[in-house]
């Protein structure tokens, strides 16, 4: 399931409130399950498909080298289990806020094996914690906003129609 689903599936309530069970929809974000470990490599649009990707954000990863996919006699890239599944982690990843340089150290890093463990994990560490600070400054901007929308008389959750757009009148902050 794409990334873009899924947030909608958790930001689906306009007041804010999760649609649904939380943590199986966090979970679906980082779950390949969908990816069959035996199958036959996919052709670029059916990993795209599969992904909920665009097959220009495939080759665009395979161009920065996150992302290695075989090609067949033919030329054709073909994407096995794995590629499908590093691809899974690179989207989430980039949801995440993740830059493309800390994405490309950390496949560095991973495609040297087990003993640079201790390295992602700290990579890990240290985006987890920007995350956190983000998240903390998205919850300070929804905050002055539900104040600004009762400040025009509104209440926590409305949302914007047509007859009352807030963006159509006039006056001050």
């Amino acid at each position: 399931m794409a990334a873009e689903t899924l947030i909608r599936q958790l930001t689906g309530d306009s007041a804010g409130r999760t649609v649904g069970d939380t943590v199986a929809a966090v979970h679906a974000l980082v779950d390949d399950s969908v990816i069959d470990p035996d199958a036959v490599p996919l052709g670029v649009s059916e990993a795209a498909r599969l992904l909920g990707l665009s097959p220009h954000t495939l080759r665009y990863y395979e161009q920065e080298g996150l992302i290695r996919p075989a090609r067949n006699a033919t030329g054709y890239r073909g994407y096995s289990a794995a590629d499908l599944r590093r691809l899974v982690f690179l989207t989430r990843m980039r949801v995440s806020g993740m830059t493309m340089a800390d994405l490309r150290r950390y496949v560095a890093l991973a495609d040297q094996g087990p003993g640079t463990e201790p390295e992602r994990r700290g990579m890990m560490l240290a985006h987890r914690d920007r995350i956190r600070q983000r998240l903390r400054e998205l919850t300070l901007a929804l905050e002055a906003t539900e104040y600004k929308i009762a400040t025009y008389g509104g209440a926590p959750g409305d949302r914007c129609t047509p007859d009352h757009d807030d963006a159509t009148t006039t006056g001050g902050s």
